[in-house]
């Protein structure tokens, strides 16, 4: 599937579940013969990042492949009450609402996507009190107890980032980053933290300039339009981190129109317009891209298992594709499958890239 077609389809599914949404959303899909269908509650964060729309397609193509196997085998299927948050912080007290209002319906297990770390803390707890098992993805939930999580390798993601920007410059020489961050959620310290990581690896020798928080295109604009005010002359920077495309690809069009073309930019998720940037040698030099669509599969899969009172592990972690200009071959884009293992083409104390996700207790 070509990227310009699968964001065709990305838009229109934004289109279709608006992150403004604040009535239950019920996605009724057909009972199998052997007893009413398990009841589950999904509770998206933002149809605006298209990364997070993938993870809710690939979610929801799994919740029909379980539907068909069950339709044929007679075993229970699922049924999705899905709500959307929204971004921004109408969205995280959106969604404390959302789950609280989640946990009174009685689901049999709730599927969350946090949009804080810290905020959905005592609606997990009022969960845990009424015996509602709990799987959250892409982000963790600090206070409370997850019956799974299920994320992207995002240290690894960051590494990937760090080492190979490592590799584009002299170890003599001291790089000058900005950091583009988000400090709210798991996911995504985990990504700066295991960037900082794959410089140290390498040897390489940075001082931060300075940080801007951004995850998504608003924000990714103001912090880019800050950046040109803030360092104007050309090679002031050397190198911008983004931890997600969300935010960072308004800040390359930002420094793109400013004519800095002088900065390299390392980021993460894999949105196609990054996967453009890098093929055009457009300041994007890597994007360690998340499986978004076996992300959200991989959720789901495991709620299914929750709900037969079937064991999984406590955390799920799915591989992250480093893509640069000498790895887009490789790369099948946000929807999968993930490719087979591979010898990293520049210099890593871990250097086979490994393509299976792994689970640990």
């Amino acid at each position: 599937m070509k990227c310009r077609l699968f964001l065709f389809v990305l838009l229109c599914l934004g289109l279709a579940f608006t992150a403004q949404a604040t009535a239950a959303e019920v996605t009724t899909i057909p009972a199998a013969t052997n007893g009413a269908p398990f009841r589950i509650g999904v509770l998206y964060w933002s149809m605006n990042i298209p990364g997070q729309v993938a993870m809710r397609q690939g979610l929801e193509a799994e919740a029909a492949r379980i539907n068909r196997a069950a339709g044929k085998s007679g075993a229970r299927g699922v049924q999705l009450l899905a709500e959307v948050a929204g971004d921004g912080a109408a969205g995280v007290e959106r969604q404390i609402a959302q789950m609280h209002a989640m946990v009174s319906r009685k689901p049999d297990v709730i599927v969350v996507q946090p949009t804080d770390n810290a905020a959905l803390a005592e609606p997990l707890k009022a969960a845990n009190r009424a015996g509602i098992p709990v799987v959250a993805y892409d982000q963790y939930i600090s206070g409370g107890t997850l019956a799974a999580y299920v994320t992207s390798d995002n240290r690894m993601a960051g590494y990937l980032g760090g080492e190979y920007l490592a590799s584009l410059f002299p170890k003599t020489r001291n790089l000058k980053l900005v950091l583009v961050e988000y400090p709210l959620v798991s996911s995504t310290v985990e990504r700066l933290n295991g960037f900082l990581d794959g410089l140290r690896d390498q040897g390489a020798q940075y001082t931060v300039l300075k940080t801007y928080k951004a995850v998504e295109p608003v924000a990714g604009r103001l912090a880019g339009e800050a950046i040109l005010r803030e360092f104007p002359r050309v090679g002031s920077i050397d190198a911008i981190f983004s931890v997600n495309d969300g935010g960072g690809l308004a800040v390359v069009d930002a420094l793109d129109k400013a004519g800095r073309n002088e900065i390299i930019v390392a980021s993460i998720d894999g949105d196609p317009d990054s996967v453009a940037n890098i093929r055009a040698r457009r300041l994007t030099r890597i994007d360690a891209a998340q499986f978004c669509g076996p992300l959200g599969a991989e959720a789901l899969r495991a709620a299914y298992a929750v709900a037969r009172k079937q064991r999984v592990p406590r955390q799920i972690l799915v591989p992250v594709f480093p893509i640069t200009r000498e790895t887009l071959a490789r790369y099948p884009g946000w929807l999968g499958p993930i490719p087979a293992s591979f010898d990293k083409p520049w210099p890593s104390r871990i250097p086979i890239w490994q393509g299976q996700a792994r689970g640990r207790q």
